[in-house]
């Protein structure tokens, strides 16, 4: 039977006393450890941010409304706002009266501006054409009644042709095509004033021819002196001019003599070196457009 027994180790002494020992510490360390882990679960208590004085005491913020109802009062609209109610003429207006009590901020208006176009200028003589033909009087009236009535937009007209002429002239304007489209347009104005019968209110037209035919002769010199009057020619720029002075009975003599000094030996090459008679040009400043031209010994 003894062999059938598990056999037991032998303790010795010293052994048995280790037990006894280890026996009684084991209290104290579990003491240890439990005030340990209190310890730190206090602390975390502590650490936690809903236990903070300082979050505790603050108000929470919320989000503001954009509008609340003691905000809404009348103000008035911004200036990009203010700017899309005005039509061109009411923000022509405002910009002249700022340029005319500060004319630094008016230097830089027409130093930043882009230059005007022809197209641009025709159409606003192309206005004032408009509001002289709706000016004019209905039916038949007397040449003073109706002097009267379209007096001041014929002078509009005519100013603003005055004004624009100048900007598309030399050396304002370096290129000779540009120049003439716009001479040819500004005529074209020119023909369509009315022809009074009574000679006093005829010089506002005749004026306006003198004006225009200077301009004419400015442009085809000085466009003369790049080719040789070639481009005038080849463009068809004489016979241009001359239907004009055709036009205004003759009042564009200036211009017709400074066409026919610049291309007036191209004219009378293409009519096979005949005589300068057969040039439209010389023909027209001679007054003998019309006539026949001889040819022959006859």
């Amino acid at each position: 039977m003894n062999v059938l027994l598990s056999p037991q180790l032998p303790v010795f002494p010293h052994q048995h006393e280790n037990m006894h020992l280890t026996q009684r510490n084991l209290p104290s360390i579990h003491n240890m450890s439990s005030r340990k882990r209190k310890a730190d679960e206090d602390g975390d208590e502590n650490m936690s941010p809903m236990s903070s004085p300082a979050i505790s005491s603050r108000p929470l913020i919320r989000p503001s409304k954009k509008f609340r109802s003691n905000d809404l009062i009348g103000r008035p609209l911004s200036l990009p706002r203010l700017l899309e109610t005005l039509d061109t003429n009411q923000l022509r207006t405002v910009l002249e009266r700022i340029c005319e009590r500060h004319p630094d901020i008016g230097q830089e208006v027409v130093s930043g501006a882009p230059r005007p176009t022809v197209d641009s200028a025709m159409n606003v003589l192309h206005g004032y054409q408009e509001r002289l033909n709706a000016a004019a009087p209905y039916g038949e009236s007397s040449a003073e009644y109706t002097y009267d009535r379209v007096k001041s937009h014929i002078i509009a007209l005519i100013d603003a042709l005055s004004d624009f002429t100048p900007q598309f002239l030399p050396p304002i304007e370096t290129q000779p095509t540009k120049s003439l489209e716009f001479l040819d347009g500004a005529t074209r104005f020119i023909h369509n004033l009315p022809d009074w019968q009574p000679q006093t209110y005829r010089h506002h037209k005749d004026n306006a021819y003198e004006d225009i035919s200077k301009a004419w002769a400015l442009v085809i010199n000085e466009a003369a002196k790049r080719g040789g009057g070639f481009n005038l020619h080849s463009d068809g720029w004489d016979q241009k001019l001359a239907r004009h002075n055709e036009q205004s009975g003759g009042r564009l003599a200036t211009a017709m003599t400074a066409m026919s000094n610049s291309v007036g030996w191209m004219g009378s090459n293409e009519n096979g070196g005949s005589s300068d008679q057969g040039s439209i040009l010389n023909q027209l400043v001679s007054g003998a457009y019309g006539s026949p031209v001889r040819v022959g010994p006859w």
